[in-house]
């Protein structure tokens, strides 16, 4: 019988505990596009993005040429030069398949470039998230923007205006919908 107490009186605090827990959620992706500092943090990830692209598309570029070069020759090449060649064309793709890997490859320069510029932005944010977070009094904060999939979301939880708020970026007049 004592036991059955116990586990009620756990029972009903644990709801009680549980019912007490608030949460809300933020939208990242809104709060850094307000930012005038991711603004030219992106410009300038672009500019790189299309100028390394370039290099690669000039590569490709070179290894087609030399390969419709060697098309054309290759009645007129000995055994030996067609394997020369051959062996120059295909060390050439390796190096643009490496350059690709070194640059858009996971840890490449794209994403160290853009981890550089952009997360300490990001870290903002969440700072500032996690400061709204104590005032209202929040046990969670979601991120909308994230890979956490909410197929719902009252805007009464959204604490997104309260983030701007914090980083000084707050208009009352334009409001998530």
């Amino acid at each position: 019988m004592r036991f059955l107490v116990v586990f009620g009186i756990v029972f009903i605090f644990g709801l009680t505990f549980a019912n007490a827990q608030k949460f809300g959620y933020i939208d990242s992706d809104f709060v850094l596009n307000k930012m005038p500092e991711y603004s030219k943090a992106q410009a300038e990830i672009d500019q790189l993005s299309a100028s390394w692209q370039k290099e690669i598309e000039e590569m490709q570029k070179k290894v087609e040429s030399a390969y419709m070069s060697f098309q054309s020759e290759q009645v007129l090449l000995t055994e030996e030069m067609k394997q020369e060649r051959l062996t120059e064309i295909k060390k050439k793709e390796v190096e643009l398949k490496e350059y690709q890997k070194k640059v858009f490859g996971f840890g490449g320069l794209f994403f160290l470039k853009k981890q550089e510029l952009i997360k300490p932005l990001q870290d903002k944010v969440f700072d500032a998230a996690g400061k709204v977070a104590k005032m209202k009094r929040l046990a969670i904060i979601f991120d909308k923007a994230a890979e956490l999939v909410m197929i719902y979301t009252d805007p009464i939880h959204d604490y997104t205006d309260f983030v701007l708020e914090e980083l000084g970026l707050g208009d009352p007049n334009d409001k998530i919908k």
